[in-house]
């Protein structure tokens, strides 16, 4: 394409004689008329200098663009003829090329594979199957000289599964797993990058389900250490050899919680797999983590530590209110018992004590104390002494009523002259003066009654007033026994709380220290 302008003018060559004689004469004729133009105008004549130079401009730009097209042109198609040169080469390179072989089997050494495991999702922890759900990408690194081309400059990134099985790659499982997803939304999450000396870079994401061995005699406050293994599945040490990373082999989730746990640490080691056929490389990573007690701390501690001080109420109130005591002493009893039954339940039934199962043990037994408490004191109240008892049955209350007087009535005159009497041998026998019949009596025996020496023989005058002084010490018992009972109330009002505060400082540092 021509371009025709005052600055790019093109150079028209011709044979004929005629042409150059007929533009020299039509080139003599303009500059004759540009002069004679620009001595009648000289404005106009720099007017049109203005334009020369704007076209000048113009077309200068317009070049530019057109460099600039062809060059971005030329470096996309060289970058496609790249890219296709470098396929080219690995499909020449997998002609040749065998699978089964280890990149170093031609060396008789180990090829040495560098493993990293980067975490997505980390949780589900589970005490009573004993396993977690782990959501990662495994990527798996080594150097395969059979890939390695001169012509190879620039990584290439391919997700190809037909090229992902034309090479070799370390056939390496997870020993610890229960269960194993390869996810494949919204298209196999595989990719294999080709680096150029051969080095390769495998990756692929997984969902796996591992086994964890759980130690639960500190439930809830417990720390756990969970494990996940990677081996060599068919290849002994003499063909493979695992190694993690050297910088960060495992990395975690930036943004990443768990709800049950939390992460103290993560420790990858080495280890060896040893069986009648061979020894097998494999590695470890160790999940070093501590149970957050916030949840079970509101959901268990809490609720329990509260029905064990309403179970305290019952020291504020009346001895005798005996429908509202026993219904505050059996409601709290049964309700830390279907609490402490609905945290079993959802724990495995192992066979040693765990840390809940003392917590809830000691606040039922605090509950069942303070009911039994409330059985003690109300059976003080409600008591009556044997002798009130006993005077309501007739000659043998008159008789107890004697007995009474002949031992606690020490302000009575005859009873004091009775005291200064001389002892009785051990066998005595009386004869008594109404009846002419004879009591025997021994030094273990209470004195004989009235009412068996002299029996038909009218009360006397001293008899009726040992039976009231016989009244007042029974209501005086009677009354002891209620303070007594209002006692213990108040004793307990200060011993269970310090009680349960001796056993909250011992569980706690016991537990957690």
């Amino acid at each position: 394409m021509w371009l025709w302008s005052p600055l790019v003018r093109p150079q028209l060559t011709s044979s004929s004689s005629w042409r150059k004689t007929t533009t020299t004469t039509t080139t003599t004729t303009n500059s004759q008329k540009e002069n004679r133009h620009r001595h009648r105008h000289p404005r106009r004549a720099v007017d049109g200098v203005v334009v020369d130079d704007n076209r000048r401009r113009m077309c200068f730009g317009g070049l530019e663009a057109l460099v600039l097209l062809w060059t971005l042109a030329t470096s996309l198609s060289l970058g496609e003829c790249g890219k296709v040169n470098n396929l080219a080469l690995l499909d020449s390179l997998l002609k040749d090329y065998d699978r089964r072989a280890t990149p170093t089997n031609h060396l008789n050494n180990a090829t040495n594979v560098m493993c990293e495991l980067y975490i997505r999702s980390f949780g589900s922890i589970d005490p009573n199957s004993m396993d977690y759900q782990v959501d990662l990408y495994l990527r798996q690194a080594w150097v395969d000289e059979r890939l390695n081309h001169i012509d190879i400059e620039q990584p290439l990134d391919l997700n190809d599964p037909n090229l992902v099985k034309a090479i070799w790659k370390p056939e390496v499982y997870f020993p610890n797993a229960k269960h194993a997803e390869f996810q494949f939304v919204t298209v196999p999450n595989v990719l294999v990058r080709i680096n150029p000396l051969g080095e390769i870079l495998y990756m692929l994401r997984l969902k796996l389900v591992f086994a964890c061995m759980m130690e639960l005699s500190k439930f809830p406050l417990d720390s756990q250490v969970c494990t996940m293994e990677i081996a060599s599945f068919s290849k002994t040490m003499k063909e493979l050899k695992l190694s993690w990373k050297s910088d960060a082999p495992i990395k975690m989730y930036k943004n990443m919680r768990m709800p049950q746990f939390e992460m103290e640490k993560i420790v990858p080691t080495t280890c060896q797999e040893s069986f009648q056929i061979g020894n097998y490389s494999c590695l470890v990573a160790e999940f070093h983590m501590r149970r957050a007690i916030g949840f079970h701390l509101v959901q268990s501690y809490l609720p329990t530590i509260l029905i064990v001080v309403i179970s305290w109420v019952s020291f504020w109130m009346d001895v005798d209110s005996v429908p509202g005591r026993t219904t505050l002493g059996v409601t709290t009893l049964l309700t830390v018992s279907s609490k402490s039954s609905g945290i079993q339940a959802g724990l495995p039934q192992v066979s040693y004590v765990k840390a809940i199962d003392v917590w809830m043990g000691a606040c039922t037994a605090f509950v069942f104390c303070a009911l039994l408490e409330f059985t003690f004191v109300n059976y003080l109240w409600r008591r009556r002494p044997q002798m009130e008892l006993r005077s309501r049955g007739g000659s043998n209350g008159t008789c107890l009523a004697e007995r009474y007087t002949h031992i606690s009535s020490y302000n009575h005159p005859q009873q004091q002259k009775a005291s200064t009497a001389p002892i009785p041998s051990p066998t005595e026998v009386k004869i008594t003066p109404a009846g002419g019949g004879a009591v025997v009596t021994t030094p273990g025996s209470a004195p004989p009654c009235s009412s068996e020496m002299h029996k038909g023989s009218n009360t006397s005058p001293g008899h009726d007033e040992a039976s009231h002084m016989t009244a007042q010490f029974v209501r005086a018992i009677k009354q002891s026994n209620k303070i007594k009972a209002r006692q213990i109330d108040e004793y307990c009002r200060g011993l269970f709380p310090l009680l349960f505060g001796f056993f909250n400082i011992f569980y706690w540092c016991y537990y957690m220290l």
